[in-house]
């Protein structure tokens, strides 16, 4: 049976027990601030299980695209060690949300595993929670009943807090689980060993298949567990073990998930799979792996970066490179190579990735240009380190491996362990944590429980389309703590106060209560609840409450966000139908739009950009808003974008349906007439194939033309009021320029004159010729220059020339290069260790030739007589 049939298998029983199938959420999580990346199936309800949100319906099924390379659940370095660890997996799942429980989530997995999927019964053992006394938690007797029906009771295993209470994160929903396990094997070895003593032992042939999660609490901040208002049914399967136990094989590599990916490496590199179980191996999984973790989040819209989310993807990218690179002796880009065959493989199941195939391709493939350029010089300088550590390196080497050559700290470890040598993990974190400090003052916050206040409403209405005011009451409120100051969250009702998502900023404004204001700074989405940023509490929680969102920053908003979409439709236009939007930023003041593109947007191109949006606003086209299905959408021409979770029921935003049709949940105006005039103020490149525009309309763009306008005037009077401007700047410049080269002919005349005296005033000492002189230059190149001048008229030399430039130590040492190595003399060490710190400051270099710069002037003259003391 096929991969692919498998899953289809799955989803259809699962059609049969009246579940609803649900598309993946994407890969990358947003409006939630405790993850970064789905790790899990139950991420994208999250809401229907703390009763934020009604589900569509009670029953749902889907297979979902995860990732676990960080926090709690973090696989990453037994990916591609072993055979059944992944970064990217997808996870069949099928849920209950306030309908059935353990009864039929029970003895749906049980038929399907046994009955449809026809897995050998004695090849089965369950595990239930066997309770926690410090909890409070009794032994799940429920669960347990259940599984008396279908399964001998002595492969009913007890499992402990540990392996059979599931919890998202450190708060959240979560509760007792019951998991399945497979033993794969052979018979001879399962008559040698009982299966039951290697169930969650870590053994690679008998391995979870299954887990039946039962959503019956919420775990607070302070540790404790609140009942949900219902009970739910959470499962997880993991597919690729799924297929692998189907299919009968040892390795999840050794299924049809992989096994195209890995002939294609092999094709790519020359090199065969599986005739050893060796690092080349190890790197076929890893390659065959990570592309897909790789090319799944950037389709979603996470690019690589150097912080957060995108910094964990570039990690695992560079994990990649360096194992083609060091162990299928291959030196190029190749994971890039692998993405239209995973496209190929996932384009009926994940069809995002298909449809961005050259964009996902384009990003990937800079990525790796750009670290394997850098990979050789810190493989260098690891081979240097190593060569020097005894037993250990140093936490300070492994972080200047990360700071300057861009090594994640566990490539680092695992080069480090290849060489049987450890690393001083804490001295590491502890420069880590140096560098992260300021940043993470400045932005850690300490979030308090939710406190209801009302319990008859469960989420919060937003009216702000229509209103900018409404009377509402506030649901719930918690408070947080940031940069030592404190304040509040609040919930209401209903709200006019459009929640920050989509790329437009969230509304500000006041709640006002019993004559009293609140100011409200900002307003967010968490999943769906829309979160109220409060300096203050109301006096009177239960009291009626007026929200009054700021109505000019609104306007401004509705602009900018408006004329994004006419600079998108433009942009498609002028630059071709492959322009999709990569990110946006929608404010008051401005709007930022990124968007894929492989090259500079030419001068011409902007300037036709611009003409056609202000064309579309002198047109004054109607916004046309309306809702309807998604099917419906898409079908009259709706852009969707990349990355995006959208209901069944969506919002179209249509300026002109010939120009601009988009699904969009923002605020916009009433006709493009409104937004005045239309400016772009800057374009440059944000990532690989990703471009940024920045723009501004409305009294924004009047103010900014004024400004121009004001600054071409005083320039015009700075050079007299010439007739034809431009002219008269290029006469400048060929003035600045020959007045440049005459003062660069002085320059070197005086540096002459100053080198024939310095030439008179050469030293022997110990067996050299000796210079160490300050002198006067204008800059540090003169200074390096004057050492140049110096070199050629003579041998067996020593030179070391300092000065004061405006106030700043400047050094340059320059040495004979068999008179140094005869001596032993490393001009480079010499600076960085006794030079530098006279002047208190740093510098490098080669052996014969090392600079320094630093902020004591005065200790010039030690300096020469430091050098002068090591002859």
């Amino acid at each position: 049976m096929t991969s692919a049939a498998i899953r289809s298998q799955f989803l259809e029983f699962f059609r049969s027990k009246q579940h609803l199938i649900v598309p993946s959420a994407p890969i990358v999580v947003k409006n939630d601030p405790t993850l970064m990346f789905t790790n899990a199936g139950m991420n994208q309800f999250k809401d229907y299980f703390l009763g934020n949100k009604i589900a569509p319906n009670p029953r749902i099924a889907d297979t979902q695209k995860c990732l676990r390379v960080s926090g709690k659940h973090n696989d990453l370095e037994e990916v591609g060690v072993d055979h059944y660890h992944h970064t990217m997996f997808e996870m069949l799942g099928n849920w209950s949300f306030g309908d059935y429980f353990k009864k039929e989530a029970i003895e749906w997995s049980w038929e399907l595993l046994t009955k449809v999927f026809q897995i050998p019964v004695d090849r089965l053992y369950v595990t239930v929670f066997e309770g926690d006394a410090k909890e409070g938690l009794p032994k799940d007797e429920e669960a347990a009943a259940e599984w008396k029906k279908w399964i001998a009771e002595d492969r009913i295993l007890l499992g402990n807090k540990k392996d059979n209470f599931w919890e998202m994160g450190d708060t959240g929903p979560c509760g007792p689980c019951t998991e399945i396990h497979v033993d794969t094997r052979p018979d001879e070895e399962r008559q040698k060993v009982d299966g039951r003593t290697l169930v969650n032992a870590d053994h690679p042939e008998v391995i979870e298949i299954w887990n039946n999660v039962f959503i019956q609490f919420n775990r607070l901040k302070d540790g404790s567990l609140q009942p949900l208002p219902a009970k739910h049914v959470d499962t997880g399967m993991g597919f690729e073990r799924l297929v692998r136990v189907l299919q009968n094989k040892n390795s999840n590599y050794d299924t049809d998930v992989f096994t195209g990916l890995i002939e294609k490496i092999e094709s790519i590199s020359g090199q065969g799979y599986g005739k050893t179980d060796n690092k080349s191996d190890v790197a076929f999984r890893v390659i065959a792996d990570h592309i897909r973790a790789i090319s799944f989040t950037i389709a979603d819209g996470q690019l690589p970066s150097n912080t957060g989310a995108g910094y964990v993807i570039r990690r695992i990218l560079r994990r990649a490179v360096r194992y083609y690179y060091s162990y299928l002796n291959y030196q190029q880009p190749l994971l890039f190579q692998l993405v239209p065959a995973l496209a190929a493989q996932f384009e009926n199941v994940f069809p995002e990735l298909h449809q961005q195939q050259q964009f996902v391709t384009k990003v990937i493939r800079e990525e790796e240009e750009a670290f394997l350029r850098t990979l050789e010089k810190g493989l260098k300088r690891i081979e240097d380190i190593i060569g020097q550590a005894k037993g250990s390196i140093a936490g300070k080497d492994a972080f200047e491996l990360y700071d300057t050559y861009g090594f994640p700290f566990d490539l680092t470890r695992l080069i480090a362990a290849e060489r049987e040598l450890t690393i001083d993990e804490e001295a590491f974190n502890k420069e880590m944590q140096q560098q992260k400090e300021r940043s993470r003052a400045a932005t850690a916050t300490d979030t308090e429980d939710w406190v209801v206040v009302n319990e008859d409403a469960s989420n919060s209405q937003f009216v702000g389309y229509d209103s900018l005011e409404a009377k509402a009451k506030v649901l719930r409120y918690r408070k947080v703590k940031a940069k030592g100051k404190e304040a509040y969250q609040l919930v209401l009702d209903k709200t006019p106060f459009y929640a920050e998502s989509g790329g437009q900023v969230g509304d500000t404004g006041q709640l006002i209560v019993n004559g009293t204001t609140i100011n409200i700074v900002d307003t967010k989405k968490e999943n769906d609840l829309i979160i109220h940023f409060a300096e203050k509490l109301p006096a009177d929680l239960n009291g009626e409450v007026t929200a009054h969102v700021d109505a000019d920053k609104r306007k401004r908003t509705a602009l900018h966000h408006s004329a994004t979409h006419l600079l998108h439709a433009a942009l498609r236009k002028v630059l071709g139908t492959h322009v999709a939007q990569k990110g946006s930023l929608v404010n008051a003041d401005y709007l930022r739009f990124d968007f894929s593109h492989f090259s500079k947007v030419t001068t011409e191109e902007l300037a036709e950009v611009e003409k056609i949006v202000n064309e579309k606003i002198r047109e004054n086209i109607p916004v046309v808003i309306k809702q309807m299905s998604k099917d419906e959408a898409v079908a009259m021409g709706a852009m969707a974008l990349f990355g995006e979770k959208y209901s069944d029921t969506v919002r179209v935003v249509t300026m002109d349906p010939s120009y601009s049709i988009e699904l969009c949940g923002g605020t916009h105006v009433g006709a493009t007439g409104e937004l005045g005039f239309f400016k772009i103020t800057s374009e440059g490149a944000v990532a690989a194939g990703v471009r940024r525009v920045e723009a501004i309309c409305g009294a924004a763009a009047e103010q900014y033309i004024n400004d121009q306008l004001t600054q071409l005037a005083t320039a015009k009077e700075a050079l007299k009021n010439p007739k034809d401007l431009v002219k008269a700047i290029q006469g400048l410049n060929e003035e600045t320029t020959t007045l440049r080269k005459q003062l660069e002919r002085f320059e070197l005349a005086a540096l002459q004159t100053l080198r024939d005296t310095l030439l008179n005033r050469v030293q022997e000492v110990g067996g050299v010729n000796f210079i160490g002189e300050v002198v006067e230059v204008s800059n540090a190149d003169a200074l390096k220059k004057l050492a140049f001048e110096l070199k050629p008229r003579l041998t067996d030399y020593i030179i070391v020339l300092v000065a004061n430039i405006e106030g700043k130590a400047s050094i340059v040492l320059l040495f004979d290069e068999a008179k140094a190595a005869e001596m032993g003399l490393d001009a480079g060490q010499i600076i960085k260790k006794q030079v530098a710190p006279l002047i208190k400051g740093g510098g490098g270099g080669q052996k014969t030739l090392a600079t320094a710069g630093g902020q004591d002037a005065s200790a010039l003259h030690q300096v020469i007589e430091a050098v002068k003391g090591l002859l």
